[in-house]
């Protein structure tokens, strides 16, 4: 796509220079060489040869903060990932975080390959080989094997508890999800850190693999995974015979038909949490209220919002596993801050991204509040 095409299709022609998306990114607070306006601007004026070559075109968080408060309706989201997939044909790209290791990971996986990413699966847990329901893990194995208690960077997180609590919760609502094999990365970070190739090839497996399991509604619980399958598998690959739903919005449904209950709480001080908004989950999914409502169904939970919430919540810090550095350190720790501030004792998750960037910034640091999962909630409460 030349510069021109990134331009309509992204509609930056109706940039008005006014610069609400540059006051509004937690990177340019913190980086003044980065400013969202001046990339558009640049564009405009004929410069994508500069943009290319611009190792800041890789800070962008792609937390869509930009572009939902742009008064001009410019996709600044899709901007920086086309501009990323043009970059990266000419050898672009940014700086691998953890040594480079899950971006090879995710590499693989578009390969022939063997998985053994079922081990998770204890004799307690129902799941299929072919059924209506597929539930998609995503990378939580792999990240495991980094991230683990054992794993090459342990920052106190367990992601595969995300999977295991999971289908817990899926058979307490009388659900046994597909869980395959074979299936592989759903390409979020090959395609926004501008691999359009690597990414085509995963997706053409995934949906072949979840064809082949004759499910007809794909569950997810991963942010990035719920909006890759949903939105960018159907804009490359043309609409699929498939539904995909988030888990929390499967899950709110069944709290309203009284098909999902808790343990009541016999404590008299209720405990106080606050929520974390993924931007996936939240601005780019408009998934809002159905965790919040998940959360204020269960006993003994008083749920406090961060000053910054919903569509202005802030980001976990760091994306596509590129360029984290001191700025990204910096947005986790004011992040970490807004939720000590509410006095909270609990700071709930619900992405595995967000999971382990927080607690990463928060090792080794002066913060004490504690950060779950929501599954890790539920699963605790539920009856």
């Amino acid at each position: 796509m030349n510069l021109e095409d990134i331009i309509r299709e992204t509609k930056a022609y109706y940039c008005l220079g006014c610069g609400v998306c540059t006051s509004s990114c937690p990177v340019a607070r913190i980086l003044p060489s980065f400013s969202p306006r001046l990339l558009v601007e640049k564009a405009l004026l004929g410069f994508g040869d500069e943009i290319l070559k611009d190792k800041e075109l890789w800070s962008c968080l792609t937390c869509a903060r930009c572009t939902n408060r742009c008064p001009a309706g410019v996709d600044y989201l899709n901007f920086v990932k086309d501009m990323r997939i043009e970059a990266k044909k000419l050898r672009q790209e940014g700086i691998a975080a953890h040594d480079g290791i899950l971006n090879t990971v995710m590499e693989l996986q578009t390969m022939n390959l063997k998985q053994d990413r079922l081990s998770w699966i204890t004799d307690d847990l129902r799941v299929a080989e072919k059924g209506e329901y597929f539930y998609f893990v995503g990378c939580l194995p792999y990240f495991e094997l980094v991230f683990g208690n054992e794993g090459y960077c342990d920052v106190g997180v367990n992601p595969l508890e995300r999977a295991v609590n999971t289908v817990r919760i899926l058979n307490k609502i009388g659900i046994e999800p597909v869980v395959s094999n074979d299936e592989r990365c759903c390409g979020h970070d090959l395609l926004w850190n501008g691999d359009l190739d690597g990414f085509k090839r995963l997706a053409e497996l995934n949906i072949r693999t979840i064809k082949d399991s004759g499910a007809k509604k794909v569950i997810c619980v991963c942010p990035e995974g719920y909006m890759t399958l949903k939105r960018d598998y159907p804009l490359y690959f043309g609409e699929q015979d498939l539904e995909v739903v988030h888990l929390y919005q499967l899950l709110r449904d069944e709290l309203g038909r009284g098909q999902l209950n808790f343990v009541e709480d016999n404590s008299d001080v209720p405990r106080k949490v606050t929520f974390h908004d993924p931007c996936s989950l939240g601005r780019i999914a408009k998934i809002y209220e159905e965790p919040r409502e998940i959360l204020s169904g269960i006993p003994g939970i008083e749920l406090v919002e961060m000053q910054r919430n919903r569509a202005d919540a802030i980001c976990c810090g760091t994306s596509g596993w590129v360029n984290c550095s001191t700025c990204s350190k910096r947005i986790q720790m004011d992040r970490l801050k807004e939720a000590e501030d509410t006095g909270a004792d609990t700071l709930i998750t619900a992405c595995p991204k967000c999971d382990i960037h927080l607690n990463c910034a928060k090792y080794n640091s002066d913060v004490k509040i504690g950060i779950r999962d929501i599954t890790d909630i539920i699963v605790e409460k539920m009856i």
